[in-house]
């Protein structure tokens, strides 16, 4: 449905996105993430075709995104950061602008108009002015001119940027449900936005792409390998971190403060020690508390790979 072959963006000296590349298949919800300035707004506008690429190439539903942007445009909803409205119109002139724009059928139009601001919580708003809605509201109106047509994919940049956190659950919903027949490209720096909407993560930083992979996937390829918690305790305590990082699959011990009587370590390993750490502590008479495996976090993942790769 996307593939990005290559997307390399300069502005005068400055190299905005460098050999971008990536795919997205039909139905998948992405989450394309990283810090302000990775380049991540810049991608998402060649993608949708409102920026012109330096070099490489972009097809979005089966059209080159540089040698057919009309094609591309039909079958693609874009909402930037800041949605793209004019302050002076009602919600309802405004829908029924981009719908002529969109080349929404003229006998499809009113009934799309209402089915759209129905799903976005808009119903019974459209003589409200633009002018004088909150951001959250914007927002709203900002999704569904995204949506007026019935795009096949749909390029959102920072959707619930600047919102309260009751708007924030209300565009996520909404979100959610635009994804269960659509492409969506999510664009952000709110890591927890992406764990609760995608199931993909694509990272990019300093322009680069440096993570493409599931969820999953991306957590436990970060850092020194898979990280497990393990409480226990022995009669030197001092020792216990010493020789638990001696086994040899550990690749990093970092001990916590003492809970009572047990030590507790977080304890880094290429393939799971818990079955070497049980052996260890019965031979040398330590009593196990607790051994799990503690899955990272997507900030920790992101500081991990994006922080390594600069």
């Amino acid at each position: 449905m996307i593939a990005a072959q290559q997307l390399t963006k300069r502005f005068g000296t400055v190299v905005a996105t460098d050999n971008v590349t990536f795919s997205i298949d039909a139905g998948q919800v992405v989450g394309f993430i990283g810090s302000n300035g990775a380049g991540k707004t810049t991608t998402m506008r060649m993608l949708s075709g409102f920026l012109p690429a330096s070099s490489g190439r972009a097809v979005v539903a089966g059209f080159d995104v540089f040698d057919d942007p009309m094609s591309v445009r039909h079958r693609v909803g874009y909402l930037p950061e800041t949605p793209p409205l004019y302050p002076e119109l009602t919600i309802g002139e405004y829908l029924n602008f981009v719908a002529q724009v969109r080349a929404v059928p003229s006998g499809q139009r009113m009934r799309r108009i209402g089915s759209v601001m129905e799903m976005v919580g808009l119903v019974g708003w459209e003589r409200r002015i633009l002018g004088e809605l909150s951001k959250g509201y914007r927002q709203r109106v900002g999704l569904a001119q995204a949506v007026i047509h019935d795009p096949e994919v749909l390029l959102l940049d920072e959707p619930t940027s600047g919102l309260d956190p009751r708007q924030v659950v209300g565009i996520r919903k909404f979100i959610r449900n635009l994804a269960e027949t659509r492409t969506v490209v999510l664009s952000t720096h709110i890591l927890s936005e992406v764990e609760s909407l995608c199931s993909r993560v694509v990272m990019i930083d300093g322009g680069k792409i440096v993570a493409d992979d599931t969820m999953d996937g991306v957590r436990n390829g970060a850092g020194d390998g898979l990280r497990y918690r393990v409480e226990l305790s022995g009669s030197d305590p001092t020792a216990v971190p010493v020789e638990v990082g001696e086994l040899g699959q550990v690749t990093r011990v970092v001990p916590h403060p003492e809970v009572e009587e047990y030590v507790v370590l977080d304890v880094y390993s290429s393939t799971d020690p818990r079955p070497a750490i049980a052996e260890l502590a019965q031979n040398q008479g330590w009593k196990l508390r607790t051994m799990m495996m503690v899955q990272p976090t997507l900030e920790e993942a992101f500081l991990a790979i994006a922080g390594g790769k600069r």
